[in-house]
């Protein structure tokens, strides 16, 4: 079976370097698979899961913000942060979840901490779900 090249990179390491069949993520143009040789591309990439299928089996990387470039051979995502799915330490995410939400009820919609708090839950709520999804 063809291959692409997937290249999961944060500004403090390389997370994932392998050659795979998919990646399924959501770009800012909505959720797009790639498959070898898609057509050059590039996008900036929010809090999201990225889907990755290798021999048949599929595993999942939290990222949160950062771009994905597309090229016919290669697909590399250049992170603010990422963690594969087996490196996500849950209790650790779930208290930036409790913490979040508690920062959410006492912030004021147009207050700078609510927005803050806001992206931090969606964060957690990501790494949560990607973390949790070998138990499904």
């Amino acid at each position: 079976m063809s291959t692409i090249r997937l290249d999961i990179v944060t500004p403090e390491r390389k997370v994932f370097s392998d050659d795979v069949e998919m990646v399924i993520t959501r770009a800012a143009e909505g959720e797009i698979g790639i498959l070898p040789r898609h057509a050059p591309f590039v996008s900036p990439l929010g809090i999201t899961a990225v889907r990755i299928k290798k021999d048949g089996e599929e595993m999942r990387a939290a990222v949160s913000g950062g771009f994905m470039e597309v090229r016919p051979d290669t697909v590399t995502i250049l992170a603010e942060a990422a963690e594969m799915s087996d490196e996500i330490d849950v209790e650790r995410a779930l208290a930036a979840k409790k913490r979040a939400e508690e920062r959410l009820a006492q912030a004021h919609r147009d207050d700078i901490d609510f927005k803050r708090a806001e992206l931090a839950l969606r964060r957690a709520l990501n790494r949560l779900e990607v973390a949790n999804f070998g138990d499904q």
